[in-house]
């Protein structure tokens, strides 16, 4: 399921400041269920993606949620463990699961959008234990043969260690709960909810640190990292991804 996507773009100041905020990624949580935990040979069953917004202050808060039930490949493999965690029944005639190319065509869609909205040049995986997420999102895109990935192939950030050293909790749902945000076991183990409540530690986590980021940038300004007027996006395009332009041509 797609939420609805907003028309308008963000002011061009805050568009400005989500931009610097992270080197010119964009945040975008992300959550996969699936059929075991090896991303080679286990079938992607569920995938969601959270946007990560910022308002006119540069406070970040969550965006819209896309997401989508997915067929598992030919041969994918289906272990009946895993099943019973989460629940999915892979092959319910009212399961509106969708290939995998086009699950993951369709996200990235939107993760386009966002790209250029906020004038970042590529998004950045933001998970729970983010190297399992990020592994099977690569995984599936090589075997799908999508070829316009919009994520940093092996950069994250992954909120177990960010809650581990602001909250003092790795687990989810205890992370969640110290931190005063809501927790639903018995939603949990769905890729629309776990990622929603990903993107929620992640802002809270992050908006918490603002005086510390604005001190480090200040720093950085003064060191000629950056400057106001062509922010680390600009400057840094060349260094280890080609410009957003090169990347995703207008649609």
């Amino acid at each position: 399921m797609s939420e609805r996507r907003e028309d308008s773009a963000p002011p061009s100041a805050t568009a400005a400041l989500m931009m610097r905020r992270f080197r010119g990624y964009l945040p975008v949580a992300i959550d996969v269920e699936t059929g075991g935990f090896h991303p080679a040979t286990d079938a992607l069953l569920e995938i969601a993606a959270v946007f990560i917004d910022m308002d006119g202050d540069g406070a970040l808060k969550r965006g819209a949620t896309h997401d989508f039930h997915v067929q598992p490949f030919a041969g994918g493999r289906l272990d009946p463990t895993s099943l019973s965690i989460t629940g999915i029944d892979p092959f319910h005639p009212l399961r509106p699961a969708l290939p995998e190319r086009d699950a993951l065509q369709r996200v990235f869609r939107e993760i386009r959008h966002a790209l250029r909205a906020y004038g970042c040049r590529r998004a950045i995986l933001v998970g729970h234990n983010a190297a399992f997420d990020l592994s099977f999102l690569n995984a599936a895109v090589a075997r799908a043969q999508v070829k316009r990935n919009p994520f940093h192939p092996f950069s994250c950030f992954d909120t177990a260690t960010l809650a581990g050293a602001a909250l003092g909790q790795t687990v989810l749902a205890k992370a969640v709960t110290v931190a005063g945000l809501e927790w639903d076991p018995g939603s949990a183990h769905n890729a629309r909810y776990d990622a929603q409540r990903s993107a929620d530690l992640f802002c809270l986590v992050c908006n918490r640190l603002r005086d510390s980021h604005r001190a480090a940038e200040e720093r950085a300004r003064e060191l000629g990292w950056l400057s106001v007027a062509a922010g680390p996006a600009a400057e840094e395009s060349g260094a280890d991804e080609p410009p957003l332009q090169a990347e995703f041509p207008p649609q």
